[in-house]
């Protein structure tokens, strides 16, 4: 029996959860050095963004990752700007990981998990997992995982933090909260969505679809199915 790959095999490295925690270090020591001047700090972190997006460009990253990676960078420092307070260059990334938090616990509750899609994407089977009620109930609980331990983490120690408005220690909980965090999670939710599959499941790359007789939508309804099993009651209304 092969064994089977680890979650963190299917998504890949850490590699941009840490670039995008470079550059919100970078602007912190900007801002110490120039005398808690937000318009060097917003100049130090644009130059490391772009810096960072162009060596990983020469090694063969895309355009669009260095353009959103920059834009980003300039549209937290054109917050910071706008209200005067060094804390606000965080207020961005405090916003959109409140975002994902409810999108992520919003696509479990209509059964469309992300992280089921997320994978789905990666491994090129896109939404054909949806077919295994094995692999929608794993990737739902699996998926609960990412909105507490990623981005309800995130948001309640960023929010304190913006509220109490410590700079230097939002930079360096954003690098520590970076990969580190990400791998957690990654590790956590792999463990949580391989033990709620059964023991004798194929894997990720393999889901038991509706042609299996275990199709998410339903039992299988084939006279052959009901001569062999009675039918049992359905729960969805």
């Amino acid at each position: 029996m092969t064994k089977r790959e680890s979650l963190g095999d299917v998504l890949g490295g850490r590699r941009g959860a840490l670039d995008a925690s470079i550059p919100p270090l970078a602007f912190v020591i900007g801002w110490l050095a120039a005398d808690q001047s937000i318009g060097i700090g917003a100049v130090a972190a644009l130059g490391v963004s772009v810096l960072v997006g162009t060596y990983r460009l020469i090694k063969g990253g895309k355009i669009t990752n260095l353009v959103v990676s920059v834009a980003l960078v300039a549209a937290a420092a054109l917050i910071a700007f706008h209200t005067g307070r060094a804390q606000d260059f965080f207020l961005l990334r405090l916003l959109s990981n409140g975002a994902s938090a409810l999108l992520w616990a919003a696509s479990i509750v209509v059964r469309w998990p992300l992280l089921g899609v997320v994978v789905g994407v990666v491994i090129g089977q896109k939404t054909k997992w949806r077919q295994d009620p094995d692999l929608l109930k794993a990737y739902s609980r699996a998926s609960w995982v990412w909105v507490l331990l990623q981005y309800t983490t995130r948001v309640i120690i960023w929010g304190l933090l913006w509220w109490a408005g410590e700079v230097v220690a939002l930079s360096v909980v954003t690098f520590v909260m970076s990969w580190p965090l990400v791998a957690a999670t990654v590790a956590v939710s792999g463990v949580v969505l391989f033990r709620s599959l059964p023991k004798d499941h194929p894997g990720l790359r393999h889901p038991r679809t509706s042609s299996d007789g275990r199709g998410a939508d339903g039992p299988n309804t084939s006279t052959a199915a009901s001569q062999t099993a009675p039918v049992a009651p359905s729960v969805e209304k």
